[in-house]
């Protein structure tokens, strides 16, 4: 692994890693992230593309940073919000749940399914909040950092994205 070192204004040299480096080392763990915000594996490829040719380009910057891994995930996170920006497709929870069946091939896969493809339809900040605190295991302030707000924004972000995911559940066992 190549390592360039760079001079800490406190603790004198740290070791940086090389870009090629860090995301041979991040990059599968990137992806399944950028999956779980997003919901499609193609969505997630152009999600974790697009923030890895901009972190590229303002590496010396990005690796100077306390935690590159929450910045590049903070970078997924817009990219992906941007884009769904772009696209607009905002489709009804009837819509989107009908649209894609899931066959039942055992109970816990079932229930993994329908809680998934309700979460699709949060919206993209609800949704990263919930992925970062649930799946990612971060706190709230960790959240607020990797999101750009308030650590209240995100905790009204993760109770309402909660609220919605059990009433839709709730209706659709009925």
């Amino acid at each position: 692994m190549d390592v360039e070192p760079v001079a800490s204004p406190d603790a004198g040299p740290v070791a940086r890693p090389a870009f090629d480096d860090w995301v041979a080392a991040r990059g599968p763990s990137l992806l399944r992230f950028a999956y779980v915000v997003t919901g499609s594996q193609h969505a997630a490829e152009d999600a974790v593309q697009d923030a890895l040719a901009r972190a590229c380009e303002r590496w010396s910057k990005v690796s100077r940073t306390m935690d590159p891994d929450t910045y590049v995930r903070r970078m997924i996170v817009n990219a992906h919000i941007s884009r769904w920006r772009r696209t607009r497709r905002e489709s009804p929870v009837e819509a989107v749940l009908a649209a894609d069946p899931q066959p039942d091939h055992a109970d816990r896969l079932g229930t993994d399914d329908a809680v998934w493809s309700v979460c699709r339809t949060l919206p993209p900040r609800q949704r990263a909040a919930v992925v970062l605190r649930f799946y990612e295991d971060l706190d709230y302030p960790e959240i607020a950092a990797a999101l750009g707000c308030s650590e209240v924004t995100v905790r009204s972000h993760v109770h309402r994205a909660l609220a919605a995911l059990r009433t839709r559940l709730t209706e659709e066992d009925r």
